[in-house]
């Protein structure tokens, strides 16, 4: 399975949500990680780990993405693409190759307005490309808050499935990645880690 997570507004956990469910997904069968964000954030999170990841994590931040994963298809089970964070032709490239389009998404009126983008780029790719699914999830949110209940209303007015496991805002998460670690990691038992199990048995029902 091949699943993207793409949004064109930076700042929504593309890298956290990337290398969390690649952690997760590890545990099931031979999972790739490709970083195809310039910046590399989940690249710097393999580099300063004491010990190497459960899985590979590769840069590959060019718009031929589409074309290149069928290098990898045949010795992975799962691939996660950490996608750009603006609307490109690399974008374009990583959701085309994807079966899966992760759409995280901050639970507030900006990120939401914002994530018409992504729905744009999946609804051309989707023209060529009649298989490929996109969901979203709700990612940061603030626990017992309305923001956070409504998110799901607004984000279904562009009909695209919304996940019903959300992320919440831990400190955890931040924690984790200072040391290139996940939470499944450092708090095996706790709420963040069960939030990201959920997710992830979550998004295998899509495979």
């Amino acid at each position: 399975m091949i699943i993207t997570v793409q949004n064109q507004k930076g700042g929504v956990g593309k890298s956290t949500i990337s290398v969390h469910i690649a952690f997760e997904l590890a545990k099931q069968g031979r999972t790739l990680l490709i970083d195809t964000d310039p910046q590399g954030s989940s690249r710097d999170w393999a580099a300063i780990r004491e010990s190497e990841p459960p899985f590979p994590v590769i840069g590959l931040d060019r718009p031929t993405i589409h074309r290149d994963i069928s290098k990898f298809t045949a010795d992975y089970d799962h691939i996660v693409i950490d996608g750009p964070p603006r609307v490109s032709e690399l974008a374009r490239s990583g959701i085309i190759c994807a079966d899966l389009v992760l759409v995280p998404v901050q639970p507030s009126p900006y990120d939401v307005w914002a994530a018409e983008e992504t729905v744009k780029l999946l609804q051309e790719a989707s023209v060529y490309k009649e298989n490929l699914k996109g969901v979203f999830v709700v990612n940061r949110k603030i626990v017992n808050t309305s923001i956070g209940r409504e998110v799901n209303q607004a984000l279904a007015e562009y009909g695209i499935p919304v996940l019903k496991t959300h992320v919440c805002q831990r400190v955890s998460f931040a924690d984790s990645a200072s040391s290139g670690s996940v939470v499944q990691e450092v708090d095996p038992t706790g709420k963040a880690t069960n939030e990201i199990r959920l997710l992830v048995k979550e998004i295998l029902n899509y495979a």
